[in-house]
């Protein structure tokens, strides 16, 4: 702590700043954190429910784990808020000079630190976690082979309805990415039972192909549906569909995270 007046003068300028940069990046993780929570219930509707709710609800499922996460990074950002508070607080009454109030306010920020460390260390987990990975992947693989049994929103099994609407609702196709017509569906009910692809009139559900919506997906091409030509249906995978969306504040997460670190650092 500086002791001439003008070594107090600069400190406090720098504190200022300091605390006016924490004030942004509260707000930051508050903003991340509260669009990532948004993202779980915008998934899981009405309709893709009963195919969701299994892998959304479940703490120790990925959907559960990033609520979960999403929910720390808001208190986190909190909390960041309120020792910004306190720091502007102690320079506007000049307490910033006593050395027992820098000691409390020190304190408060290695708190942050420490639920920061927390939060990096199961994020990043969550991010490189094969574990979690392959049960997400192998539930909704089951689901698929299991449930689907044809290509429309209006048949006797909630689930198949739940596929249907999630393909046309994240812009997807099956489980992993559709690149032909073997594909996912060739195990399931839909093409080994009954169903337009057991008759071999479709490789892949209408509601696949790009474009559609409810209203119009019993119309979509041959061209899609049975030919499958590239450009007319949904490739990608809901596997990775599904993954990008839990998991798309990450890059916020983290940035804001390291800057929080590097500055609450230099200030303790």
């Amino acid at each position: 702590m500086p002791c001439s007046r003008e070594g107090i003068r600069k400190f406090g300028i720098a504190f200022l700043i300091t605390n006016i940069l924490l004030i942004g990046i509260g707000t930051g993780f508050i903003i991340a954190g509260t669009l990532s929570v948004i993202e779980v219930p915008s998934l899981e509707s009405d309709n893709t429910k009963p195919l969701l709710d299994p892998v959304l609800s479940d703490p120790f499922q990925a959907g559960g784990m990033a609520f979960g996460l999403s929910i720390l990074i808001i208190t986190i950002g909190v909390v960041i808020l309120g020792v910004a508070g306190l720091g502007i607080f102690l320079i506007s009454g000049k307490w910033f000079q006593i050395k027992r109030m820098l000691a409390i306010y020190a304190g408060f920020v290695g708190v942050v630190i420490i639920c920061q460390i927390i939060f990096m260390i199961f994020w990043c987990g969550l991010l490189v976690n094969d574990k979690v990975e392959e049960e997400l992947k192998d539930k909704l693989t089951v689901a698929l082979k299991e449930n689907f049994i044809e290509d429309t929103t209006s048949n006797i099994d909630s689930i198949s309805n739940a596929w249907n609407y999630m393909f046309m609702q994240l812009d997807c196709c099956g489980v992993d990415p559709v690149l032909s017509m073997t594909n996912d569906f060739d195990q399931t009910p839909w093409c080994t039972t009954s169903g337009s692809c057991q008759t071999s009139h479709s490789n892949i559900p209408r509601t696949c192909c790009t474009g559609v919506d409810e209203s119009t997906y019993s119309s979509a091409p041959a061209s899609c549906h049975r030919n499958v030509t590239s450009g007319t249906y949904n490739a990608k995978g809901c596997y990775e569909a599904l993954k990008e969306k839990l998991l798309s504040q990450s890059l916020s997460f983290i940035c804001l995270a390291i800057a929080a670190f590097v500055i609450e650092v230099i200030i303790a």
